[in-house]
């Protein structure tokens, strides 16, 4: 029986960042049969896709080093941020609420009356009731409830407050009136790098440091006996380990250990269907946006982001993402009609027309993809997180600690855990 000191748990940016930093006694169990999760990047008939939109917003110097000294300033792009949403069939600046000035002057009216009038709480009871309470009426039910229902596939009353932390664009009443004059993108991501080879490149550098021989492909963990430090593979190897360190989803991750289903069933998600197109010339309609936010409800998708424009190709390429409840299944039948209505709502909302031809695409399905933050599940789920702690056992990453941040943040946390293991 093997041993090592870290066990790893899939081999996306958390466990390879993991890795990169705990020394040498390592084993990675990853079940696809390529390193990289969600940050994998496909290159076909002349398209660059990833598995979704991954753009970089690098906060800390040592992480943004550690890739960009080892590519070529040639294949990287720096892009200030240029995000719409599509509202009414015209372009409005991202985020919605301030830049309600941008509306039809009726619509205008409606949504500064309501701001000045807007009931706020000191105590909210869930997301869909701080965003009535910050913003009144109009700016919520335009922009805000449509497009959140679109993206997390649930009934906003279902969320914490705080679902989406720092990544929620609040303003209030001051810089709302602001921007009216001085538009500003205050955002944490107001500006970002990519690579012209897609984030693929960046997780080829991370597991270029490694030891590929301890990266082990086409590999599930399939039992773990948290008494003994010892794990079974598919493989039917077994390891015996120092520290466990999980990256999969926690939800399929409790589901192995066994014993919590109630907490399983408990944790709530959405499911979201992502294309990746590639069309023969450009879009009539969208030439320099990177990607749009899309509250309509007769469109099927929620945002459409533009690779081509990011890199600055001419040929249309984009990513289109469609948010599912967790209890959906999202069959064969259903993407084939899925991308039948995208093509049509692509032409509805001009940004192709009759003469933009699809050539080539993919379908990806990310399950789970947003993590519904709810406090009292917060709770259970941090309270399990110190049990297991106790047992050497560490569950990190966006979808193994069930939190929502960012790549970086899940590099930092994968990092500063290496380094106090060690």
């Amino acid at each position: 029986m093997q041993k090592v000191k870290y066990l790893i748990i899939g081999a996306g940016i958390s466990g390879l960042t993991f890795a990169n930093y705990c020394g040498d006694d390592y084993v990675i169990c990853e079940k696809e049969n390529e390193v990289g999760g969600y940050c994998r990047t496909i290159k076909r008939n002349g398209y660059v896709w990833d598995y979704a939109g991954h753009f970089f917003h690098f906060k800390t110097d040592e992480f943004k080093k550690k890739f960009i000294d080892k590519m070529n300033s040639d294949e990287i792009v720096y892009n200030d941020k240029c995000t719409k949403i599509l509202y009414k069939n015209k372009f409005v600046d991202f985020p919605f609420q301030t830049n309600i000035h941008q509306l039809e002057k009726d619509e205008f009216i409606d949504c500064l009356y309501d701001l000045f009038n807007k009931e706020e709480k000191e105590h909210y009871d869930n997301f869909l009731d701080m965003l009535y309470g910050k913003f009144g009426k109009s700016i919520v039910e335009k922009f805000l409830k449509p497009y959140n229902e679109k993206l997390y596939a649930i009934d906003l009353t279902k969320l914490d407050v705080d679902a989406m932390g720092r990544f929620f664009p609040y303003a209030d009443k001051e810089a709302i009136i602001k921007n009216m004059k001085n538009s500003e993108v205050n955002s944490y991501n107001s500006s970002f790098l990519y690579p012209k080879n897609g984030a693929g490149s960046f997780i080829k550098i991370l597991y270029d440091n490694l030891d590929k021989n301890k990266v082990l492909l086409n590999t599930s963990v399939v039992n773990i006996d948290t008494d003994k430090k010892v794990a079974k593979l598919s493989s039917g190897e077994e390891i015996e380990y120092e520290y466990l360190i999980n990256t999969m989803p926690l939800n399929r991750f409790l589901e192995l250990l066994g014993g919590h289903s109630s907490l399983v069933d408990e944790m709530s998600y959405n499911k979201v269907l992502v294309f990746n197109l590639g069309f023969d010339k450009p879009s009539p309609l969208c030439t320099k946006e990177h990607w749009l936010y899309m509250p309509d409800k007769t469109d099927n998708y929620y945002r459409v982001g533009f690779y081509n424009n990011i890199l600055g190709n001419e040929k249309l390429s984009m990513y289109i993402e469609i948010g599912y409840s967790k209890n959906d299944v999202i069959t064969e039948d259903e993407i084939i009609n899925q991308l039948k209505l995208t093509l049509e709502n692509l032409k509805k909302d001009g940004i192709i027309d009759d003469s933009v031809k699809l050539v080539d695409y993919m379908s990806i399905i990310m399950d789970p993809a947003y993590v519904h933050i709810s406090t009292e599940t917060t709770k259970k789920i941090d309270s399990l997180k110190n049990e297991f702690k106790s047992n050497n056992i560490y569950t990190i990453g966006r979808y193994g600690a069930w939190i929502y941040n960012s790549m970086e943040d899940s590099m930092v946390v994968a990092k500063e855990l290496a380094e106090s293991l060690k």
